[in-house]
């Protein structure tokens, strides 16, 4: 176990969790239904393996835009004084047109700033690499711009990055949920197991297996392997069946995320965080 990790930590150690939809969990169902569970919930679990007096706050919440994160969760976290503090946050805002990477850069590296002011280890993650996403794979430079700063910036301050952009399941469809945006729940495990493996923490299983069977289907992108030769006739089907696909998608969920645009409303407005406070994992 890396104790480094909770160096700076005043009292016990604490871990706090900020950002949007990808901290809090979405769409990693709780086995009770109720709710989500997500990485930094699973990550918390290994942390409180090795430290049984963890606590643990997680403060974010869907739909955030970086500058939100950082003028509501960021001091919220400083005050508890976390040994440990993990910050994602920009993929919202990279989403909307005409967003600057340059410009959240700047933003991100303000709060982590902060966040080491305060004693707590930091704890970062690059965006994921969306060549495989219908329609996000369009911002595929955008991403990348923006990861390179939190390269740099983690580099530079010390803090501990999860490279997401380099995990190869991601490319697989069924490694995101049906609305193309969230992460599944198996998900959700290999990214907690990887962030432990960067924080020094034992693990029981190595996040680099294979995906099951169902979870190896690639949506798009260059493959290495021979395409198997199949007739006209099937690859209209295929392409037939992939479109009606993409209108279910479209119907179900881009068409709600635009409106909510348009009406300048987001799926956050009104929640709070599921834990908000620190307190002992259950």
């Amino acid at each position: 176990m890396n104790d480094k990790i909770f160096l700076h930590s005043a009292e016990q150690p604490s871990f706090v969790a900020i950002g949007d939809s990808f901290t809090e969990g979405m769409n990693d169902a709780a086995p009770s239904g109720d709710g989500f569970v997500g990485w930094a919930d699973r990550l918390a679990g290994l942390l409180a393996a090795a430290h049984p007096d963890l606590r643990y706050a997680n403060l974010a919440i869907r739909g955030k835009l970086l500058r939100q994160i950082v003028d509501d969760q960021v001091p919220a976290a400083v005050a508890m004084r976390p040994g440990l503090v993990s910050i994602a946050g920009g993929g919202n805002d990279i989403l909307r047109p005409g967003s600057d990477p340059d410009a959240l850069a700047e933003l991100f590296d303000g709060a982590v700033s902060r966040l080491q002011a305060s004693g707590a280890q930091v704890l970062m993650f690059t965006g994921f690499d969306p060549v495989s996403a219908p329609v996000i794979r369009l911002l595929r430079g955008r991403i990348g711009t923006y990861n390179m700063h939190l390269r740099a910036i983690a580099d530079a301050r010390g803090c501990y990055l999860v490279d997401l952009w380099s995990m190869r399941f991601f490319r697989s469809a069924d490694a995101w949920s049906p609305d193309r945006l969230h992460l599944s729940g198996e998900s959700h495990l290999r990214v907690a197991l990887r962030a432990a493996e960067v924080l020094g923490v034992p693990v029981p299983c190595d996040w680099r297996e294979p995906l099951p069977d169902d979870l190896t289907r690639t949506v798009s992108g260059p493959s290495t392997v021979a395409p198997v030769p199949v007739g006209a006739d099937s690859l209209r089907a295929a392409w037939v069946a992939a479109r009606r696909e993409d209108a279910r998608w479209a119907k179900e969920y881009l068409g709600p995320w635009i409106g909510r645009r348009l009406r300048g409303v987001s799926s956050g407005d009104g929640r709070s965080a599921k834990r908000p406070a620190l307190e002992p994992l259950l």
